[in-house]
């Protein structure tokens, strides 16, 4: 790693990309964060006005050709760490079947196209010890899922986690360390009131678990404990 290390952190304006954010620049990293164009003045930017070791960035990851934008403008860059945050929900009583594909696709292309373009595109952005991570959830397991529900969300997952697993196979030779990671049903916006767990608990312990493994190379499913997942 470098002497300063830096992290790309896609999907910032708020939430777990935001204190994603807020964690590595407390470690002492630079950071590059993202926000959607057109998206205002977002808390993001009110951490930029506290550091000058964060810079913003934009781009809608669901819009191929501004992801192209930012590999252009980071084309002479390398990263320590990409961080691909991507993540929305539909009604979680939806089933399969009431669904509307409209829905449907807006739910997968969010939670396992886009990101997993991302990753594809800005890999050989990391250096060759770094980190490649993306935001996936226990409710992506497909062997801990017995109690059913979320079943639209969870399938968008599952295919995220999948999708990775097919990218790192392709890359067997890949000296990176690649992560799914579940930071637990956190208290944000997406995750309601009555989710368990406090932002300031999730992430400081995904970082943590990030940097633990960091050199083992190959692909890990891991929670903000450390714990590893089953597929």
């Amino acid at each position: 790693m470098s002497e300063k290390p830096t992290a790309l952190v896609i999907g910032a304006s708020r939430g777990l990309g935001l204190e994603l954010s807020r964690e590595y620049l407390r470690r002492g990293w630079s950071v590059v964060a993202t926000v959607r164009n057109g998206s205002g003045q977002t808390a993001l930017h009110e951490l930029h006005k506290a550091s000058n070791a964060l810079e913003i960035e934009f781009v809608d990851i669901t819009k191929p050709d501004e992801v192209d934008e930012l590999c252009t403008r980071c084309r002479n860059r390398s990263f320590d760490l990409l961080f691909v945050n991507a993540g929305v929900t539909n009604d979680p009583q939806e089933t399969i079947g009431q669904v509307s594909t409209e829905e449907f696709v807006r739910v997968m292309v969010t939670n396992a196209l886009s990101p997993m373009r991302v990753v594809e595109r800005m890999v050989d952005y990391v250096c060759p010890d770094g980190m490649v991570a993306v935001m996936s959830s226990e409710l992506g397991s497909i062997a801990d899922n017995i109690t059913g529900g979320w079943e639209v969300y969870r399938g968008s997952k599952a295919a995220l986690n999948t999708l990775m697993r097919c990218l790192v196979a392709r890359r067997a030779g890949d000296s990176r360390t690649f992560y799914v990671v579940a930071p637990g049903w956190v208290r944000t916006d997406m995750g309601g009131p009555e989710a368990l767990l406090d932002i300031g608990t999730s992430i400081p312990g995904v970082v943590k678990a990030l940097e633990s493994r960091r050199g083992t190379h190959g692909l890990v499913f891991a929670n903000y404990c450390n714990a590893i997942l089953p597929w």
